[in-house]
């Protein structure tokens, strides 16, 4: 029992298991914020332009009575739109990190050698002489 006491405190300390932790409560509550949009601020305006069209209301009733089931469309068309808003943003943020991430690169990447006038071997950038053919190297 120790030894699988052990195992598991070892798996939940690595950094990849609480990164993936920490993602999805962010994402829990980034799903709240993107829902609050859809709900509070774009469903309404779309409710606006089609005419006061509740979407969350739309539904057809199955069946007779007050009890009767519904099948909530409205309430799936709301989910699609935020499925969409959160695929774009996380794309958007994606985007935004691998520009970063490449013009990182970009700026590491200064040279560290030169040709040699003389020989066209390869030399150290900050060389005075040519190590191959010993000419003077500005």
């Amino acid at each position: 029992m120790k030894a699988f006491a052990k195992e598991f405190k070892e798996f939940i300390s690595r950094g990849n298991v609480m990164d993936m932790a920490v993602g999805v409560i962010m994402g829990g509550a980034f799903t709240a914020i993107v829902n609050s949009l859809v709900n509070d601020i774009l469903m309404p305006l779309i409710s606006l332009l089609t005419g006061g069209l509740d979407f969350s209301a739309l539904c057809i009733v199955l069946g007779e009575g007050e009890g009767a089931a519904t099948l909530n469309y409205g309430a799936f068309i709301s989910a699609i739109i935020n499925f969409l808003l959160i695929a774009l943003c996380i794309f958007i943020m994606i985007k935004s990190m691998n520009k970063l991430h490449f013009k990182k690169e970009e700026e590491e990447a200064a040279p560290t050698e030169k040709e040699c006038p003389y020989c066209k071997s390869k030399i150290a950038i900050g060389a005075t002489k040519c190590p191959h053919c010993t000419s003077d190297v500005e």
